[in-house]
């Protein structure tokens, strides 16, 4: 593809913002749009790319569309998204839904654009999708530690997190799919981990998830196992740790993450690509 890319951003949060800045700063990009929920938050910033329905983005000539919003917008507009350009899922906890995923990965694999995946704090990604594809991936478990304060969650782990206070606790341990409805905005780590081990999916990739008064950045540690028995099964264990602020959903070293995504997605083709 020639020229410069031209990018839509849905979702106007700090993650949006920075996004925004990011590609009118960039030599290969330019802002197509900007949606946002509440309007007047864009208008006060970047009035002239606002966009103010989703059904109107065709106008704009978007090559690729980036949701930074909520899972509910990929559920809504995601085919629609893909019909005008490629897409790439900020919040990939929206296809724990079964019925979603499948939609999606369908509308990517017989269509035109593609459908992109950010690794995020998902460390060694692209090595986990090659050993899945190989069928050599036996087994992938996703913990994710931080601090009580930097949790957004649903249902009963909000209140279990709300009890914390001196010690970690172990909010959540079983399937990444029964988790994701329950934290949709800090668990897009494990979801993206799910597509990726896509001969494991939601139900086989493991997520741990606990709540550390004493932390003051978040940690993600992959567990991965693959071919032979103990004590010789090929296995590797990462530990990632991300400076952030108390009460901050999003690590710091996340956006620099999310914008190296962005600039590498493009020019795969249909399909589902984590990048």
């Amino acid at each position: 593809m020639a020229g410069r890319k031209r990018i839509g951003v849905v979702g106007y949060g700090n993650l949006g913002q920075y996004l925004a800045k990011e590609i009118i700063e960039h030599p290969d990009t330019e802002l197509a749009f900007v949606w946002n929920r509440t309007v007047d938050k864009i208008k006060d910033h970047l009035p002239e790319f606002v966009l103010e329905d989703l059904d109107d983005l065709h106008s704009r000539t978007p090559d690729l569309i980036i949701e930074v919003a909520h899972p509910m917008i990929i559920e809504k507009y995601g085919e629609m998204f893909l019909e005008a350009a490629d897409l790439m899922v900020g919040s990939p906890t929206a296809l724990a839904k079964q019925e979603l995923e499948v939609r999606l990965r369908n509308k990517a694999d017989s269509g035109t654009h593609g459908l992109y995946i950010p690794a995020g704090a998902f460390w060694g990604g692209e090595d986990i999708q090659k050993m899945s594809s190989r069928g050599t991936l036996k087994a992938l478990r996703v913990t994710m530690k931080k601090h009580p304060s930097a949790f957004k969650l649903e249902g009963y782990l909000a209140e279990k997190n709300m009890a914390v206070q001196n010690e970690a606790v172990v909010l959540y341990d079983g399937p990444v799919r029964g988790l994701c409805p329950l934290a949709p905005n800090n668990v897009n780590t494990m979801a993206a981990a799910a597509l990726a081990a896509l001969n494991l999916g939601f139900d086989g990739v493991r997520g741990c998830l606990v709540s550390d008064p004493s932390l003051d950045c978040h940690i993600v540690e992959i567990d991965v196992d693959g071919p032979g028995l103990p004590p010789s099964q090929f296995s590797v264990k990462t530990v990632r740790r991300n400076p952030a602020s108390s009460g901050v959903v999003t690590g710091s070293a996340t956006y620099g993450s999310f914008w190296s995504s962005v600039l590498g997605a493009r020019g795969r083709g249909s399909g589902v690509h984590l990048c």
